[in-house]
């Protein structure tokens, strides 16, 4: 914590540093969030997912900004990011038949966000946060999906649109 004397002047206050930014929302910034994302690519050798440059786009009116990625022409990243660029939300989104098979990436991405989010986790946390979601049971309503499950102060969602649009957030649970 910074303290100052009672004769500091506003201009020297503006200009002195932090020693600590405190993060809110996710508590990582997008170059963090990149990074760690990619990190986790590699550790399970996740071909195909890696992060090359986000494309961030500041909106200075709200002091807000988002970042998105795209990894392919059905799978695409969206987010929120503050002033600081530290991160509130975080989103997958993917387009094509719900009731297809998805050929794994759309889920390998969901538990590399997982893994991206709680540098703690193991690949099976993972795993049991995407169970406690109910996407893995046999009979899930395909059409209509909606589930969620709240760890670590971090809610995570995925619902299904309609037959051609599902979704996976990531967001500070309320």
């Amino acid at each position: 914590m910074l303290s100052l004397s009672s004769n500091s002047t506003q201009s020297e206050i503006d200009q002195t540093p932090s020693p600590q930014i405190k993060l809110s929302g996710l508590h990582m910034t997008t170059d963090e969030f990149k990074n760690k994302f990619n990190g986790v690519v590699g550790k399970y050798r996740l071909n195909g997912l890696s992060i090359t440059r986000l494309n961030i786009q500041d909106s200075s009116e709200h002091g807000t900004g988002t970042f998105e990625y795209i990894f392919n022409d059905e799978l695409h990243l969206v987010g929120a990011a503050n002033a600081d660029k530290s991160i509130q939300e975080v989103r997958l989104s993917a387009t094509g038949d719900t009731r297809k098979p998805t050929g794994g990436i759309f889920l390998t991405a969901i538990a590399t966000l997982i893994l991206t989010t709680n540098s703690e986790y193991t690949y099976n946390d993972a795993q049991d946060v995407i169970q406690d979601i109910s996407l893995l049971d046999r009979d899930v309503n395909q059409s209509d999906f909606d589930g969620a499950t709240i760890r670590n102060g971090l809610e995570y969602r995925f619902s299904v649109q309609d037959s051609e649009h599902s979704t996976f957030e990531i967001t500070v649970a309320r």
